[in-house]
This record gives structure tokens, C-alpha cells and sequence, in this order.
């Protein structure tokens, strides 16, 4: 049974009366299962369902509409749900449950949204660009460099709500990561959100590290003996794949300056002095990004420079070879008129003087192209 015919119908779990209301609907629905593995192709949207107290995870349990009424009941902890790609069906039930703006579902349902935070009543919603490199052995006109992904995630006093589009960016270690650290992840949903961010962030420059090696490379080709050959399709392959990047991290700033300068209800106060340290690292690798681009704009300027030199040297070398052989063809074409009168024409050695002056004149004329650098 779909998360929708399980929560369709639940209401927001606001005061006591909401939780008379939860507690009434769940005698009469079966619960929602959250029982089923990580999402595959063919499977369930939901990851992980976890309810952390103190920093710590509780016993694990397999209904969400549980785990949020003993959250809100006794006012302590928080509900971290995770999922992954979820449909209109399932993610209806969860909307109810949480009391979630329509605009900020469908957009976490849609997917490829631009990185933004918004506000909607007690509930924040962020929207974060995954970036992951692509692993390829030669950069080549078509190659796929960066591909990207979103991470959705739905913050409110007691709950986190994470929605993932694409194959990387699994928050798998990420989770592991904070239930290493107790006293961090005690902070509150808000820590998870900067966990993410931090996570998110990190990736932007392991993956320009990963774009810089590419960009050497195509510029030792171009400023190589023979950069003129290098195929150009690559150096606008690589500006293409950057600006992907560049619509990942760049829109990203004005959400982390919201998160670390003004406060924000849904975010603890501790935690915002974290979102600057993450706000620092998206403006270096926005540098980066900019500072690839105008190098990658030089590099292609460059190597249409060296074209333009080697046709020139092209053109050159034909002009000389051109009048090099000019010459036996001027003095050919004179004797084959057939006059009677031509000088030495019946003298035993007119032909070989003929090809001597022919031999001498092309010799100094290979000499004096050769000397001045066309040949």
C-alpha cells in the first residue's frame, strides 16, 4: 500500500488536539511502512526513517506516524526522514503529516530546481545542487564532465524531511558521519541542514580539483609543438560541462549568506556561525569557477591564435615551393615556343647550361626562403 492511502488524510500534529486526531486515525489506517531496503529502480522512495534524542538514535521503528507523536509528545528529539525520488502518490501522506507548503512538495517532487532557500510559515525549505565528476580516460568533444543532482530538504522544529534526485550524492556517510558526533547532531535539525550544506559544498571542490587536471590538460595541448591540431571541440566540451557547474555552486551564495547572517526561527543560533565557515568555502569555489572560465576563454583564444599562425606558415612555405618552381617552368616554357633563333640553341652544351641556370637560380632561391624563415 502507497504512503498516500496510508497519510492522504493526516492533518498537522500541532497542540494536543493534533495529536488526539494522529492518534484516532491510526486506530482506524494501517501505519505506514517504512519496513522496505533503499530505494532502487523499481522500489520504495523511502531511505531511512530515524527519531534522534540527545544526539542519539533511538530504537528503530518502522511507522512515521509513530515516531512524529512521541516526537511532539514529549517535545524532545527530532524525525529524520530520508527519501529518495518520490512520486505525487507517496509523498502525499507525508505533505499532510508535516503540514507542508503545496509550492515547496511540488517543487521537491519536480525536481530541477535552482539552489534557493525559502520560508513557509515554521518550515524552511532548501534546495541544494549535488555535483559529482565523471570519471573518463580522454577529454573529447562529447565527454561528460560534471553531473549534477538536487537535494531537497524540509526543515522544522522537530523534523527533517531530505528528498534526493539523481544517482550520487547519497547522504548515507553523511548520517553516519553526525551519529559519530552526539553533541552536533543534539543541536537540532538545523545541524543536519549544515551537515548537508558543509557535504554539498565539499563536493563543489573535490569535483573542481577534478575539472583543474582537466584544464591542465587541454592547456599543456594547446601551448604543446603541436597545439594547433588540438580538436577545439574539447575547449568548448569543458566550458560547457564548467557552466553546468557554475549553475550548481554560484546561485548557492545568497542561501548560505541567508543562513549565516539573519536569524531564522526553524535554525538554532549556535549553528549559524557554522554556515558562514560554509558560505567561505562556496565563495572560494565560485572564484575557482570564475578563474577557470577566463582561463579556458584564453586558452581557446590561443590556440585559435596558433591556428591562425600555422596557416600563415602554410601559406608561406606553399609561396616559396610556388616560385621556387616558377623558374623551370619560365625558362620551359620559353623553349618550348619552337623559334629556330633561341640562344644556344644549336650549341652542343645550350641544354646542360639550361638546366645549370635553372639548377642555381632555384638553389639560391631555396637558400633566401630558407633564409628568412618560409621554408
Amino acid at each position: 500500500m502507497s504512503m498516500a492511502g496510508n497519510l492522504r488524510k493526516v492533518t498537522s500534529l500541532g497542540g494536543v488536539g493534533g495529536l488526539r486526531r494522529v492518534a484516532r486515525l491510526a486506530r482506524r489506517r494501517p501505519r505506514v511502512d517504512l519496513s522496505h531496503p533503499a530505494r532502487s529502480p523499481l522500489g520504495s522512495s523511502v531511505v531511512n526513517c530515524v527519531t534522534y534524542r540527545d544526539g542519539r538514535r533511538t530504537a528503530a521503528r518502522e511507522d512515521l506516524v509513530d515516531a512524529v507523536r512521541q516526537v511532539r509528545k514529549t517535545g524532545e528529539g527530532f524525525v529524520w526522514l530520508g527519501l529518495h525520488e518520490p512520486t505525487n502518490e507517496e509523498f502525499a501522506g507525508i505533505a499532510d503529516l508535516f503540514d507542508l507548503h503545496p509550492l515547496a512538495v511540488e517543487d521537491a517532487v519536480e525536481a530541477h530546481q535552482r539552489p534557493k532557500l525559502e520560508r513557509y510559515g515554521e518550515t524552511l525549505f532548501a534546495v541544494f545542487k549535488t555535483v559529482c565528476y565523471v570519471e573518463h580516460e580522454k577529454l573529447t568533444a562529447t565527454s561528460e564532465v560534471v553531473d549534477t543532482g538536487e537535494i531537497m530538504v524540509f526543515l522544522g522544529e522537530d523534523f527533517v524531511i531530505t528528498v534526493r534526485h539523481g544517482r550520487h550524492g547519497s547522504l548515507g556517510p553523511l548520517r553516519e558521519g553526525l551519529e559519530s558526533d552526539p553533541v552536533q547532531l543534539a543541536k537540532g535539525p538545523s545541524a543536519v541542514l549544515h551537515a548537508i550544506a558543509d557535504h554539498v559544498v565539499d563536493d563543489y571542490l573535490t569535483v573542481i580539483d577534478s575539472v583543474q587536471e582537466d584544464v591542465d590538460e587541454v592547456e599543456t595541448e594547446v601551448f604543446a609543438e603541436h597545439g594547433a591540431r588540438v580538436d577545439p571541440g574539447r575547449i568548448y566540451q569543458l566550458k560547457r560541462e564548467l557552466l553546468e557547474l557554475k549553475r550548481a555552486v554560484v546561485p548557492l551564495g545568497r542561501p548560505l549568506e541567508e543562513l549565516a547572517g539573519r536569524p531564522i526561527r526553524a535554525v538554532a543560533p549556535e549553528i549559524q556561525a557554522y554556515f558562514r565557515d560554509v558560505s567561505d568555502h562556496l565563495q572560494r569555489a565560485t572564484e575557482q569557477i570564475a578563474a577557470f572560465d577566463e582561463l579556458l576563454n584564453s586558452i581557446l583564444q590561443a590556440h585559435l591564435a596558433r591556428v591562425t599562425v600555422a596557416q600563415n606558415e602554410d601559406m608561406r612555405k606553399i609561396t616559396a615551393w610556388a616560385a621556387i618552381v616558377a623558374v623551370p617552368t619560365m625558362v620551359c616554357g620559353m623553349y618550348g615556343m619552337n623559334f629556330d633563333h633561341m640562344p644556344e640553341l644549336h650549341w652542343r652544351y645550350g641544354y646542360g647550361m639550361v638546366i645549370g641556370v635553372i639548377s642555381v637560380a632555384c638553389l639560391l632561391l631555396y637558400r633566401a626562403f630558407r633564409r628568412s624563415g618560409w621554408l
